[in-house]
């Protein structure tokens, strides 16, 4: 009789509390919201603690590979690491290619299931900072150039590649009159190059820029103000 009462106080805590706190070690220490955040082609796997509350003694394991390989590769850098995050930058390189990766936990000797990223794609998925502004002042008028964010690959004489040797890139010049806060578009074109025609003497305005990707129809974030006055 009290093994059919105890079976009766289990079943009901269950159904008031929808069983939360009853999950198995495994999957509560599983690592939650494993995706790729790429900027730049800086390609960063992020993940989420698991719902299990395991203090700061926690550990976590990652693999990655390409689509279609059987086989998971151990990202050394990140085999046992205590932080959220994994830079698989080199690991997907081929920026073409669609990629996994996974993460498990370890805490107090229990490890998790592996928790899998969705297929990660960086030619697609990747998101560009704003281009780099430097403004010139030549009789009046204003020179501005525009070069698009560096990457984190090399050419083979060790310089830096830039956006540009991915992308077709177009640049977008916009100018702020202080007097009137209206903005204006006065150039787009993939030369990074535009000149601000004189205007008004004695007046000042700030030029902002973006660079937008036809291919992916994205745009990058608008640069910071660069103000200058006319003489």
């Amino acid at each position: 009789m009290r093994r059919k009462h105890c079976f009766l106080g289990v079943l009901v805590s269950l159904l008031l509390t929808g069983g939360e706190g009853i999950l198995p070690a495994r999957d509560s220490l599983k690592p939650q919201k494993v995706q790729f955040q790429s900027r730049n082609f800086q390609n960063i796997l992020q993940w989420q603690h698991g719902k299990a509350l395991t203090g700061n003694n926690s550990t976590y394991f990652v693999q990655y590979k390409m689509y279609g390989q059987r086989q998971w590769q151990n990202k050394e850098d990140c085999w046992g690491t205590p932080e959220l995050f994994c830079d698989l930058t080199n690991e997907t390189s081929n920026l073409q290619e669609p990629y996994y990766a996974r993460v498990r936990m370890a805490s107090a000797g229990r490890y998790s299931d592996w928790s899998l990223s969705p297929r990660f794609f960086p030619w697609w998925e990747m998101k560009i900072d704003p281009p780099v502004v430097n403004i010139t002042q030549i009789n009046g008028s204003s020179l501005v150039v525009l070069h698009a964010p560096h990457l984190p690959y090399k050419e083979q004489k060790g310089k830096n590649m830039s956006m540009e040797n991915y992308y077709n890139l177009l640049y977008r010049v916009f100018i702020i009159k202080n007097s009137l806060k209206k903005e204006q578009q006065v150039y787009e074109g993939a030369n990074g190059v535009a000149e601000i025609e004189a205007l008004t003497p004695h007046s000042g305005y700030c030029v902002v820029a973006e660079i937008y990707l036809p291919l992916l129809d994205r745009r990058s974030q608008r640069s910071k103000e660069r103000c200058v006055g006319t003489p």
